[in-house]
């Protein structure tokens, strides 16, 4: 698993894993999260068992479905419900977001007394009118001073997108045309930075601590086969996930 390298509040504590260290066979090897994708049901209950023992909190592992839905998570909240992104100010619940290419980030308050995790797709990240997931996310936490870590996601030498990705980027922010290289022999296709479009977004939010994936080679979930599911490399594959939870 791969631990944040931020300076979050001591009580915040966060993770994302890998593929390796669970009980699923190929092509969900080995630490599958992910219920909706074809693996066995019984394999997936026990790499989410060990994954809950693993970190010590309980993780809430939503339906994601590509939209700017927030909910708040308590002791109540059960798995499957419906939204791209959690928060909670209650220890031991586990914010959690799957992913296999698309691009996890985790909020903490530099108070340490909220913390989420948003699931930022392309269709996500855009949003409608310029409100996406990391908006419709920051809103939910009520702070000012607010910490952010993006997790692995399909790189900018990977992500083929076409025009009308772009558009919905730049419609909203000229600025976005820089996330995006055009394909020489493709006419209108382009190569997409999606952690540096999530920059963007943090940045016009007043967020300046940014953490984690800064669109290197190493952060590429489709370049690095033996440590991340991907989907857009593999079709039928797992999924991974980072989760951020408040000890006591």
């Amino acid at each position: 698993m791969l631990t944040p390298d931020w300076p979050a509040p001591a009580r915040v504590q966060a993770v994302c894993t890998t593929r390796a260290g669970g009980v699923s066979v190929a092509p969900y090897d080995s630490l599958n999260l992910g219920d909706h994708v074809g693996d066995d049901a019984a394999h997936v209950a026990v790499n989410r068992a060990i994954f809950q023992q693993t970190i010590g909190a309980h993780p809430v592992f939503l339906n994601q479905v590509h939209g700017t839905q927030v909910v708040s998570l308590d002791a109540s909240t059960p798995d499957g419900t419906i939204a791209d992104a959690c928060f909670t100010d209650q220890p031991g619940l586990a914010c959690t977001v799957m992913v296999a290419d698309c691009l996890p980030v985790l909020f903490a308050t530099s108070d340490g007394h909220r913390v989420a995790a948003a699931h930022a797709g392309w269709r996500g990240l855009a949003g409608q009118g310029g409100v996406g997931i990391l908006e419709a996310s920051v809103k939910c936490l009520h702070a000012d001073d607010l910490l952010a870590w993006l997790g692995p996601c399909i790189g900018p030498q990977a992500f083929e997108v076409g025009d009308e990705v772009r558009a919905a980027f730049t419609a909203g922010d000229p600025m976005a045309g820089d996330c995006f290289k055009p394909q020489a022999l493709l006419p209108g296709k382009w190569l997409a930075d999606l952690a540096g479009l999530a920059r963007l977004r943090l940045r016009a939010l007043g967020i300046t601590q940014i953490y984690g994936n800064d669109s290197s080679a190493p952060w590429c979930t489709v370049g690095n086969a033996s440590r991340f599911f991907s989907y857009r490399r593999d079709r039928v594959t797992g999924r991974f996930c980072a989760s951020i939870w408040l000890g006591a």
